[in-house]
């Protein structure tokens, strides 16, 4: 495994909980139907990017995963504008919005995720950096291309894991894309996500791992009742902080818990 190209031990088979209570298969086409709509609603408006505003597209953002039949907590915010590095842990395809509910910003993503279906395009219209994770050589560039958005003043968030994980356990933050961060001298706010059941346990049941498909991920978050996604923002960590990337890296870890985190958080959608 290297550095660049890192993998996740889950699989479906293993770690991916089968949902207790299903919903109607009406329900679920509705809602995905839903979010599909939403998204080439969101693929329409991309040229008139630069004049939504950024509260309309958090918005956007939330009402697509509750359009999945999932409720949003988020606990804390991020600075609205100026240049930063969010991370966060990465379990679903879900997090992706989530993160961009937090604030809008160019997401940093591995090529295959231009070929999904809608969902591609979008990524693409929306300024997404791509990452080859196959040429270890690609990677000075790439963080060459992170440091100047980041010194535009633009947002870019990213999943250092560099891999989905079940949410059961995580992955430790990769190295590299920090370094663009303090190239830039920008701040890094970390996120931590997870997802519940409406009674608080914690569930895997949205992981998107190993060999499932994105098909597969979509059905059964959408046929799922009582989800729940908990966004955690913790405080920023100031440019000039951390001596080096793996100080950096090391600091926007997030804690490993599995303890219920209900307390002052505001439910968003």
């Amino acid at each position: 495994m290297s550095a660049w190209l890192p993998t996740a031990p889950c699989t479906p088979e293993a770690c991916v909980q089968a949902p207790g209570r299903i919903a109607a298969v009406p329900r679920a086409v509705l809602r995905l139907t839903a979010v599909l709509l939403l998204l080439v609603a969101g693929i329409a408006l991309t040229p008139f990017g630069a004049r939504i505003p950024a509260s309309l597209v958090r918005r956007w953002c939330r009402w697509i995963v509750r359009a999945a039949g999932v409720r949003v907590r988020i606990t804390g915010a991020a600075a609205p504008t100026g240049g930063l590095l969010l991370v966060a842990n990465h379990i679903s395809w879900l997090d992706i919005p989530l993160l961009a509910a937090v604030r809008p910003a160019r997401m940093l993503a591995k090529t295959e995720v231009r070929r999904w279906p809608v969902a591609g395009a979008l990524a693409a219209r929306g300024g997404t950096l791509f990452i080859d994770r196959d040429r270890l050589r690609a990677l000075p560039d790439t963080v060459a291309r992170i440091t100047g958005a980041l010194r535009d003043g633009a947002a870019v968030a990213a999943f250092p894991e560099g891999s989905t994980w079940c949410g059961r356990a995580q992955g430790t933050f990769r190295r590299a894309v920090f370094q663009a961060a303090l190239d830039a001298g920008v701040p890094v706010q970390p996120v931590r996500i997870g997802y519940r059941l409406s009674g608080g346990t914690a569930t895997t049941l949205p992981a998107y791992v190993g060999e499932d498909t994105l098909l597969a991920s979509l059905w059964r978050v959408a046929t799922a009742r009582g989800l729940v996604a908990e966004v955690e923002v913790r405080g920023p960590l100031p440019p000039g902080g951390s001596p080096d990337r793996r100080a950096l890296a090391r600091a926007a870890q997030p804690p490993e818990t599995t303890a219920p985190a209900w307390t002052h958080t505001v439910l968003v959608a």
